[in-house]
């Protein structure tokens, strides 16, 4: 997944609509699609007592600009109706110290009020820093709305039977191959394939004369890259932490033979054909244009690649097979059950209440329905009974059934290793991911050390993390 680093605010008032439009349309680039954003009349009422207050919002920049606009929009329309001020700032979440300026603004009484980002990669260090409030109340409320959320919100986002983050839009995980580029070579689509057949085929495929390169993925300080190389581990029947995400048991045969297998890709001159260049430097937005480009045969991304290659009408789009991803020797099904951006209340905030109206608002009916259309598939409804609100989801796109199903997963998913997904919520996981040792531990492979000492250091490291998180090992 690919985001923007650049951080911009965007002020929404209670204001007429001719100022609503003017903001509206400011800014260049492709146009959010028109949605008609009604603000419920329930939520008009809870908002009576609140005119005329203001809240600062921190928002996770999408990849699709045209999904940011209509987030706009969404936010203007509430400002408007309800009479209320809506400041938004945009921070991408590979910003590595996110979570460290949250926590310190937090602390200093600076905070705004509400964020939305990844509840698999934040929520549970910001609840472990003591800097988020229970939303139980709002969580409760939009059940009565809107059914139940996506199965891994309960996971990401509750701590001790209480939710600490509220569920926004769902973000489903998936792999994609070319189907064209599969079929000249009479090889299977399936819903996932092992992640040594993946290998396999993407050699088959490749053809660096006609500038095909079967594999599509980095081991090289990314987002993706951490994704990658945790599924794999997973796989295996490794992990980074026990079930109770407070001890590391990172150091494992299992996680050993991942690495192998991972680092044979990228140093054994057998694969070099399926590389493409420069793929040892990638960052997170490389695998989304190489495959934009039509260079690739394979890659692992959120939904990012697939909107935009339908929104842009990329020949890639009809020769894309998205599948649920990859097993290993420790499990038979994908560990596919995606991740949520999630609203959250701060501690301190001046205005928790129309915080929490917001929230409300942004997650259901109209207000999200101009932000999936500007992101086909990369932004899914996370609650049940928003995927019946409107055709878009129920027809828009052939990948819609199997991007709902994958919201209803049933967890945890165990490997034979015992290892139960999603594990519950670690902070300690979180920041040594965020810290990508382990596509440091990858690149010392890729230099010459050995598999069994890679994993070894680097389980060292990783306890040198949870401890400064406060689990001694």
């Amino acid at each position: 997944m690919e985001e923007n680093t650049g951080l911009s605010r965007r002020t929404f008032l209670g204001m007429s609509a001719l100022g609503v439009l003017g903001l509206a349309g400011c800014g260049g680039g492709p146009t959010a699609p028109q949605v008609d954003v009604q603000v419920p009349q329930a939520l008009l009422d809870q908002a009576a007592a609140l005119r005329g207050g203001s809240v600062g919002m921190l928002s996770q920049k999408l990849y699709s600009e045209t999904a940011n606009q209509a987030l706009d929009r969404s936010l203007q329309a509430f400002a408007q109706a309800t009479g209320t001020t809506v400041r938004n700032d945009l921070v991408s979440g590979d910003a590595g110290d996110m979570v460290a300026k949250m926590d310190t603004e937090v602390k200093a009484g600076t905070s705004r009020d509400l964020a939305f980002m990844s509840d698999r990669r934040f929520v549970g260090q910001l609840h472990n820093l003591d800097a988020l409030t229970d939303v139980t109340d709002v969580v409760d409320e939009m059940r009565a709305l809107y059914g139940e959320p996506a199965t891994e919100a309960a996971n990401f986002c509750v701590f001790g039977g209480r939710w600490y983050a509220i569920p926004y839009h769902f973000i489903a995980t998936a792999m994609y191959l070319r189907k064209d580029w599969y079929e000249e070579k009479g090889l299977p689509l399936k819903p996932h394939y092992t992640w040594e057949e993946l290998r396999d085929h993407a050699l088959e495929v490749s053809d660096p004369a006609k500038r095909r390169f079967g594999w599509g993925l980095t081991v090289n300080r990314s987002g993706d890259a951490n994704g990658f190389i945790t599924n794999v581990i997973n796989c295996y029947g490794g992990a980074i932490a026990d079930n109770t995400g407070t001890k590391v048991v990172f150091d494992s045969p299992e996680t050993v033979a991942a690495v192998t297998f991972i680092g044979d890709i990228y140093t054994n001159p057998k694969y070099a054909p399926m590389l493409p260049p420069g793929v040892g430097s990638w960052t997170d937005s490389s695998n989304n244009e190489n495959w934009l480009a039509q260079v690739l045969g394979l890659t692992l991304n959120q939904f990012s690649v697939y909107a935009d290659s339908k929104t842009k009408n990329n020949p890639v789009y009809a020769n894309t097979h998205p599948f649920n991803g990859a097993t290993g020797p420790a499990i038979d099904r994908p560990l596919a059950y995606g991740e949520s951006n999630s609203f959250v209340v701060f501690k301190g905030a001046k205005n928790p209440d129309l915080a929490k109206l917001v929230a409300k608002f942004m997650a259901g009916g109209s207000a999200l329905l101009g932000v999936a259309k500007g992101a086909p598939c990369l932004v899914n409804p996370a609650w049940d009974k928003v995927w019946d609100s409107d055709p878009h989801y129920t027809s828009g796109d052939p990948a819609f059934p199997a991007l709902r199903e994958q919201t209803r997963t049933p967890l945890p998913l165990t490997t034979k290793t015992g290892y139960a997904f999603p594990q519950a919520p670690s902070p300690g996981e979180q920041a040594a991911t965020a810290a990508y040792l382990l596509t440091d531990m990858m690149q010392s492979v890729i230099q010459g050390a050995r598999p069994a000492e890679a994993v070894a250091s680097t389980h060292a490291r990783i306890v040198q993390v949870f401890e400064q998180q406060g689990y001694p090992q």
